[in-house]
């Protein structure tokens, strides 16, 4: 039996791929730049390989004995042409199935990189399976998460739209069946999401009931978030100009289908946000 390639392994979904891979029997080799004490990470579960798009030097021997691969641009990586060299290398190995993580709604959104991603991708003849998820339920106990606990807000520039969240959790097991069962997915594509579309006011009262604060969604001006989360949070100003992009994108109604590509794929009804939230409490109140 040949093994699976997870790039991003220790990230938000990566984690979740290699877990449900595992648990579906599968021989797994985790990829990425961040590997300091490799068998800790997965408690040598999985082979590990240091592994970075920007260097193709570490490209050589990744692939051997691989015939599946996930793949997922770093949210670092804002330039699509980043990972066209990895790709080459996948189509010269051979592979029987890449299953990329995309966006939600990005077949017709040709601002967001993952478009021309998903394009080469097609292109190059690489069968593939890509996965267009809803929101991240963990970008809400992630990076936004410092104004819920510090400030009582949830400050997201997404005016009154709605967004299907989805938990990062339900896109591995997504991915790991897509993986899993290669012949039958080939060229296919799949939009995972929740089971419900929330505005950023239900998400607030979601979070208000289940903390025991009084948590207000503080709907900031597109200018008001890029300018708090370069110059306050600091973050990365590529990363802070994508996620304005998706916004932008979300208010014009790109984030609230429902589907049921997560039933169909697993055979299991997605995680609701307000279960994700009772989980997860520590990450709003701590």
């Amino acid at each position: 039996m040949k093994k699976v390639l997870v790039t991003g392994a220790t990230g938000n979904v990566g984690k979740y791929v290699v877990d449900e891979l595992l648990k579906k029997g599968e021989r797994v080799i985790a990829a990425g730049p961040s590997f300091k004490n490799p068998a800790d990470t997965f408690s040598n579960k999985v082979e590990t390989v240091y592994f970075d798009f920007k260097k193709p030097e570490t490209f050589q021997g990744v692939l051997n004995d691989v015939d599946r691969v996930f793949l997922m641009r770093p949210p670092h990586l804002g330039k699509p042409e980043d990972l066209y060299p990895f790709i080459d290398e996948m189509k010269l190995s051979k592979i029987k199935l890449v299953s990329f993580l995309s966006l939600m709604g990005v077949e017709k959104n040709t601002i967001p990189p993952h478009h021309k991603i998903e394009k080469y991708i097609e292109d190059s003849e690489l069968p593939y399976a890509h996965v267009r998820p809803g929101f991240f339920m963990q970008n809400v106990s992630g990076v936004q998460s410092k104004e819920i606990r510090e400030k009582s807000q949830v400050f997201v520039p997404a005016g009154n739209s709605k967004t299907s969240f989805i938990d990062a959790a339900d896109i591995g097991l997504a991915v790991a069946t897509l993986l899993h069962d290669p012949e039958s997915y080939q060229n296919t594509a799949h939009t995972i999401t929740g089971s419900e579309a929330l505005d950023y006011y239900q998400v607030a009262q979601i979070l208000s009931e289940e903390t025991g604060k009084n948590i207000k969604y503080a709907k900031p001006s597109y200018w008001k978030y890029r300018r708090y989360y370069i110059k306050k949070r600091r973050l990365d100003k590529k990363y802070v100009n994508v996620t304005v992009a998706l916004y932008f994108m979300t208010r014009m109604g790109t984030a609230k289908e429902v589907t049921n590509d997560f039933i169909r794929l697993t055979g299991r009804k997605p995680r609701t946000f307000k279960e994700f939230v009772k989980e997860n409490r520590s990450s709003f109140t701590s």
